[in-house]
């Protein structure tokens, strides 16, 4: 998306320096942690709005499925391409990071913030080194439960199982 500043980060249009970089994900220094050690962002390089986009079908992505397909072929079909791959890969990226950056960090967390309480229209993942700095932002990675909030990696991608 030409508006997106992740977009733009992850085609390599901004200063910002990558940590990582590879044909699926980058990971990135957030501009404002709220970690004492380290907190990194990765982010798929195609354009996904947020978790709550991660139920559409393989079409909505350009997987190059064909329409023939019925909804729950292509819903595997997706879980399997995208979920198993894309999110295991996400987080590899980060706890990888975390743990050469930060092997002494308190305690790693690894999530999303789920709309409506999201400030990038771009899915990306938090990966946190613990403790929070100051400590009033671990409110920020509260979980609201059916009002959105932060959600564990673990658990969306428990969620998200067909």
């Amino acid at each position: 998306s030409a508006s997106c500043t992740f977009c733009e980060i992850a085609c390599s249009s901004t200063s910002t320096l990558l940590l990582h970089q590879d044909d699926r994900v980058v990971a990135f220094q957030d501009i404002n942690p709220s970690a004492f050690s380290r907190h990194y962002l990765v982010i798929p390089i195609k354009h996904i709005p947020s978790v709550k986009n991660l139920e559409k079908s393989p079409e909505d992505f350009s997987l190059g499925m064909k329409k023939t397909l019925n909804w729950d072929a292509s819903r595997l079909i997706f879980f399997f391409f995208f979920v198993f791959f894309m999110m295991s890969h996400m987080l590899n990226v980060g706890e990888s990071l975390l743990q050469k950056d930060a092997p002494d960090a308190d305690r790693y967390r690894l999530g999303f913030h789920q709309p409506p309480l999201y400030s990038v229209d771009h899915l990306h993942l938090h990966c946190l080194a613990l403790p929070y700095t100051p400590r009033w932002r671990a409110v920020k990675y509260l979980s609201l439960g059916p009002f959105g909030g932060f959600i564990e990696a673990s658990q969306l991608l428990k969620k998200l199982q067909p």
